[in-house]
Parts: structure tokens; sequence; C-alpha cells
């Protein structure tokens, strides 16, 4: 069984359990809290690897250093901990994002532009594109690139709509030179 699997294993069951009790978004933050303590401290996941403690200790340890995470992820890093399975921690935690942002009808999008874009064009952004993929609304990352010259890119998972005066360009330039 791939890693992938396993993890999105862990997080679909995560997600129904969050669903039932009407917690998406506090796991979901505790979730991301977490990727971002194994992702900022490799040394972590090495600690709870290590088998010169035990897997009770390990485990306390999380409940020590998690003690304000919701029960359900503290729960499910222990158990992670237990079935050695604590390196799938960050794909679990993009998996459970992408459940949450799925049954919430929103969806992550990065756009690209030569300067940073006020909160009224994020917004605006927001509403043209997320009829396009057919979601409620986007969480919008945006990325500054010079290299556009003007325009906007949004990239929206696999889709890329690109609007950019140096595509429009490239594109005549590949008309003229044939």
């Amino acid at each position: 069984m791939s890693n992938s699997t396993v993890a999105k294993r862990y997080a679909q069951a995560l997600f129904e359990l969050a669903q039932q009790k009407n917690i998406l978004t506090e796991v979901g933050a505790d979730l991301s809290e977490l990727a971002k303590v194994v992702k900022e401290s490799p040394d972590f996941l090495t600690l709870l690897n290590a088998p010169k403690f035990s897997v009770e200790r390990k485990k306390q340890m999380v409940a020590d250093i998690f003690n304000g995470a919701t029960p359900e992820v503290l729960h499910t890093v222990q158990l992670l901990v237990e079935k050695k399975r604590v390196n799938e921690m960050i794909q679990i935690a993009k998996a459970y994002a992408e459940l949450a942002a799925q049954a919430q009808g929103t969806a992550d999008a990065t756009v690209f532009s030569t300067r940073a874009l006020s909160a009224e064009e994020s917004a605006n952004i927001s509403a043209a594109f997320a009829k396009l993929v057919g979601k409620q609304s986007l969480n919008i990352t945006n990325e500054v690139d010079p290299s556009l010259l003007g325009g906007i890119r949004v990239q929206i998972g696999n889709h890329i709509y690109d609007s950019s005066v140096a595509n429009k360009l490239e594109r005549l330039k590949r008309e003229l030179i044939g």
C-alpha cells in the first residue's frame, strides 16, 4: 500500500469524524499546525521514530506537546505513533485539507501577478474563477511575478488560466513566426 493511500485513509477517517462532530475547521487548523511543526522541526519525526523510547512514552510526549489540539487530532497522532506511521503526518494534513475544501465548496488557487493584489481584487478573482471551476469560493494565495509584465496567471489545482502580457506576447510571436 503506497504512502499516499495510507494518508488518504487516515485523512478520510478523521474527516468523517470531524464532520459528524461539526468541527471541520478546528481539526483542519490543528492538522495545519501539526504539519507546520513537522516541516520546521524534522527532529520531531526523528524523535517519534527513535527506538530508544517506548510507544507509551512517545504517545505521552505527543500529548504534552499538542495538549491544546482537538482530542480527535491528538488521538490520530497517537495512533500514528502506535502504528509507526508518523512520517505520514504531512500527507494526512494535505489530504484532509482537500477533503474539507471539497465539502465546503472551496478550492485553493494561486494567483501570479506583477504586484500584490488588494483584498477587493482577490475577492473579484475568487468570485470569477470559482464559477469556472464549479466552487463557491477560492482561497487565494497571491505570488508576485514581475516576469508576467502585466495581467495575471491563475492556477487552480492542475488548471492554469494565463492572461498575462508575457503569455500573449509569446502567442503572438508563435503566430508571426509560424
